[in-house]
């Protein structure tokens, strides 16, 4: 990490610093400051940095966003939301620009001691062994393996989602975190943050979606915390369609005991610069997590993927499916550790990487990586990186299907794979729907 501050990072920071608040607890402000402080020394990543090496930051940076405060669009119904997000028929959380929004918000019955609520009312409050919990999950990124975007988003979040479900507690109706930013005419940056606890032996389906409408510009600066405890089961997804002209950072961090699954689906569609993080620890023997990823940059887009499996503990199951197909000038990236530390004996690691360049001016940069330091272990890496087969277009060519649908329909059946690995149907549906409007001329193959 970069440790002399640029004078465009310090005025960037200039304009966010964290205000005292007499009703948050000790823990909170001493947290913010911490983690502000941590920022204005370290600065932000620059080219340096190997984990950033091929996203710049600086465009972020130079832009004069303004902190996000409290208060809807007029703009914004339930319908709206429903339009940009979807309806998955469970609870939903509605957070416009970082803040809880009741009135679009729909909580609907869940199994007792289910927790589904927003922050803001818990990080003002000093409750007791409650308040000791949500500390811990609170500030455990930043203390765990600080890094610019995420610390700032520990120093500024000021609402968010907690999502608790106890012990052998199973919630059968997804629970939909929409994250939805509306910046209007001033540059705006949001921290929009989840903290999700699975008790043991219990099973839940969680999405988020982070949406923009238009061509607004805005940052949306995002950090979710998930731990599950022994034999819990989360199936994970995130939608990721911002404005065109925004830039969202995310960071992802899962922590897992023994016997749990963990199986997250990210769909990267929206933003001018995107960069999701996601880090994933076995902590717990016979753990397992599956990672599935689909990004699609096009036009002059820049969509980066960073995640990182460790592997600490024995008979420890890990799989990666990412996919993405870049168009026009974009950029997509993918850089991905398996860490097998040692005494993970029996570990089953594989990482696959698939990249579809549509047109001679994209750009990919793959980087899978295995680093082992344990024996009797079975891992595997590949990543490919091409362009569409020529003899299956001239094939579909020959049968009468114009070139323009041809190439639409093999760049249909390469993202397919990623579609129908989406469990959740109506998520599927939406997601399909994002997916044929990004890949220009796939209408044919739909």
């Amino acid at each position: 990490m970069n440790t002399e501050p640029s004078t465009a990072s310090a005025a960037f920071l200039a304009r966010l610093e964290p205000r005292a608040d007499a009703r948050q607890p000790a823990w909170l402000w001493e947290l913010r400051r911490a983690a502000f402080q941590w920022v204005a020394e370290h600065g932000f990543p620059t080219a340096k940095d190997e984990a950033w090496k091929y996203t710049r930051v600086a465009p972020i940076l130079a832009i004069p966003f303004q902190p996000a405060e409290p208060g809807t669009s007029r703009r914004l119904s339930a319908a709206s939301v429903e339009r940009l997000a979807g309806d998955y028929g469970g609870s939903r959380l509605v957070f416009v620009n970082g803040y809880f929004v009741a009135e679009l918000s729909v909580l609907k019955q869940l199994p007792q001691g289910t927790r589904v609520s927003n922050l803001a009312a818990l990080l003002h409050a000093d409750s007791g062994a409650d308040n000791g919990a949500l500390e811990t999950l609170f500030a455990w990124s930043f203390r765990a393996q600080p890094q610019a975007f995420s610390a700032l988003n520990a120093a500024l979040a000021e609402d968010g989602a907690l999502v608790r479900i106890p012990a052998h507690t199973t919630v059968e109706a997804p629970i939909h975190l929409v994250f939805l930013s509306d910046a209007g005419a001033t540059p705006l940056v949001s921290h929009p943050r989840a903290l999700v606890r699975m008790g043991a032996g219990s099973r839940a389906t969680l999405v988020e979606s982070h949406v923009g409408s238009g061509g607004e510009l805005y940052l949306s600066n995002a950090v979710s915390e998930v731990v599950l405890e022994a034999g819990a089961v989360l199936e994970h997804y995130k939608v990721q369609n911002e404005s065109t002209t925004a830039f969202h950072v995310a960071l992802l961090r899962v922590r897992q005991a023994q016997g749990s699954r963990f199986t997250a689906h990210s769909s990267a569609l929206g933003a001018a610069l995107a960069r999701q993080e996601v880090r994933v620890v076995l902590e717990g023997p016979g753990a397992e997590v599956a990672l599935n990823g689909l990004y699609l940059p096009r036009g002059e887009q820049h969509l980066d993927n960073q995640t990182c499996i460790e592997h600490l503990a024995p008979r420890c199951t890990s799989r990666e499916l990412y996919k993405g197909v870049v168009d026009g000038r974009g950029h997509g990236v993918f850089d991905g550790r398996i860490i097998v530390r040692p005494g993970a004996m029996k570990t089953d690691a594989c990482q696959t990487i698939k990249t579809l360049l549509l047109s001679e001016s994209a750009q990919a940069n793959t980087q899978p990586r295995l680093e082992i330091f344990a024996d009797d272990v079975k891992c595997a890496h590949g990543a490919a990186v091409g362009q569409l087969d020529e003899q299956a277009i001239f094939y579909l060519r020959s049968r009468g299907i114009p070139q323009a649908a041809a190439r639409s329909l093999l760049t249909y059946a390469f993202v397919s794979e990623m579609l129908e690995l989406i469990r959740l149907a109506p998520l599927r549906t939406q997601v399909e729907r994002l997916v044929v409007t990004q890949l220009r001329g796939v209408e044919v193959a739909a």
